[in-house]
């Protein structure tokens, strides 16, 4: 049997929402619709559900039962940008699932991923843009606490964030605030989404139109800057949030990057955190192309590169 990266999806579930939403939830299915037309790219799986109780390692009790029950205020259904239906917190709860799942198995095989995922607006008390909980908080302390009671005697599992998505990861920044065992590092457009940035450990904001060349070497530099601040207490796992919408065909995005300068982005990081030893999980984050198939496309090229890497895990596993 030839084995192939693992990808947990769940756009089986659907949010109801208005004629002429902006949220593009079809690329989901599209995504994986296109993956499962070329079996031999990718293990797709259905993920399963968090449960409240994971929730509660990052949100508050009043927000989870809040999405979970149908109380959330009409201002908060307006900050997050759906109206509350029962499909929501269904799907939200995949959501989560999904990135959990994905580290998980990116633990044990260096590679994994989410087909969505991502949602770093979310914070601790609140959901924001698109994004009801954090998924990427929820598997970074959901696997921290795996970690120390399967390895009590050793130190904790430390967390490495790198944000992508060209939009400002606020709600991330902000839950893991004055926390050591998390660095979040999130490059974004600077004039972007969240108007209001919260702190990363690294931030760098990036000008609109800044194409490939000012981009590809920011991103280098600012993961030189992450190696250098982390030398102490490297980390044990990655989570790559791996937003499509930096590219030019993106109606949100603004920076104007090629697929090629794309394709360039994800080799750089994978392959920086695979000459360091640190498994990662990817989850696609945004992506609002004009035409929903450049999106796909993008992502679907962040795939085959990560199913790559994926194998070059598995190589030298097999050489150890």
């Amino acid at each position: 049997m030839v084995l192939l990266m693992l990808a947990f999806h769940y756009d089986h579930l659907t949010l109801a929402l208005p004629q002429g939403h902006r949220f593009p939830q079809s690329k989901y299915q599209m995504l994986r619709e296109r993956l499962e037309r070329d079996p031999g790219e990718l293990r797709l799986q259905v993920a399963t559900p968090a449960t409240r109780e994971e929730l509660l390692l990052v949100h508050t009790p009043d927000y989870v039962d809040a999405v979970l029950h149908g109380t959330l205020s009409a201002a908060a259904q307006r900050e997050i940008g759906f109206p509350w239906g029962e499909s929501l917190p269904r799907r939200s709860l995949f959501s989560v699932g999904a990135t959990v799942h994905a580290a998980r198995a990116a633990l044990k095989e260096g590679v994994a991923a989410s087909l969505a995922g991502g949602t770093h607006h979310a914070y601790a008390d609140k959901g924001s843009g698109f994004c009801v909980f954090n998924d990427v908080a929820v598997a970074a302390r959901l696997l921290q606490g795996e970690h120390h009671r399967a390895h009590p005697a050793q130190p904790g599992l430390q967390v490495l964030v790198i944000d992508l998505d060209v939009h400002q990861g606020n709600g991330t920044a902000s839950i893991f605030s004055d926390d050591p065992s998390v660095f979040t590092l999130s490059l974004h457009g600077e004039k972007n989404f969240p108007f209001r940035k919260e702190a990363s450990d690294l931030d760098v904001g990036l000008p609109d139109h800044c194409g490939d060349t000012v981009y590809l070497e920011a991103l280098e530099d600012a993961l030189q800057q992450v190696w250098m601040r982390t030398a102490a207490h490297p980390p044990g796992l990655a989570f790559y949030l791996a937003g499509a919408d930096p590219h030019e065909g993106d109606r949100l995005g603004r920076l104007k990057l090629s697929a090629q300068g794309l394709h360039q982005r994800d080799d750089m990081v994978l392959e920086a955190l695979y000459r360091r030893g640190i498994p990662v999980a990817l989850s696609m984050a945004g992506g609002y192309g004009e035409d929903l198939s450049v999106t796909v496309d993008v992502q679907q090229q962040t795939l085959r590169t990560a199913a790559q890497y994926w194998k070059r895990w598995g190589q030298a596993r097999a050489q150890a």
